[in-house]
């Protein structure tokens, strides 16, 4: 598996793991569908600043972890948001890991002092995925979303400069 820098040309395909979740889970709170235009607009404006990273191999994409502005504020250019998403069917096979692993390695040669994790819930895999990093939970907001027909609470787990 090699975990490389985005490209843009990947846009199609990181258009197709984000959508399946966009769909079918309240992983995300996005509910339409993404095109492959749309994702490439995001890519470039998020990899422009921030570490972005997929998970391919032979030319196919399993999986894909960025950082970006964690909140608009001046104060805040030392946290960075965290986000991952690997194919449905490629899951428990450590490619989370292993990208974030290099996310994190990317991150190490920046300023930034804290990511934070936004987990929407009840999700146990992330839950447990971020705190095996060492991600600690700091706070969790009670039904703030309302997707797939139900009310979804969010999570968010932060990790300060131990990456």
């Amino acid at each position: 598996m090699n975990i490389r820098t985005v490209n843009l040309n990947d846009a199609a395909q990181i258009a197709e793991i984000y959508n399946y979740y966009i769909k079918n889970t309240h992983q995300t709170f996005e509910t339409e569908a993404l095109s492959a235009d749309e994702m490439k607009e995001r890519i470039a404006e998020i990899s422009a600043d921030y570490p972005y990273l997929v998970a391919e191999e032979g030319g196919e994409i399993y999986g894909y972890a960025f950082a970006a502005q964690f909140k608009m504020r001046q104060a805040y250019e030392f946290s960075a948001e965290v986000s991952i998403y690997v194919k449905a069917d490629a899951k428990q096979k450590g490619i989370g890991s292993k990208i974030y692993e290099k996310l994190f390695d990317e991150l190490k040669e920046t300023d930034i002092h804290a990511l934070i994790a936004g987990i929407s819930l009840p999700n146990d895999g992330s839950v447990r995925f971020h705190e095996k990093l060492g991600f600690s939970k700091v706070a969790h907001f009670r039904e703030v979303g309302y997707k797939l027909g139900r009310w979804v609470d969010v999570g968010y787990w932060e990790l300060i400069n131990t990456f």
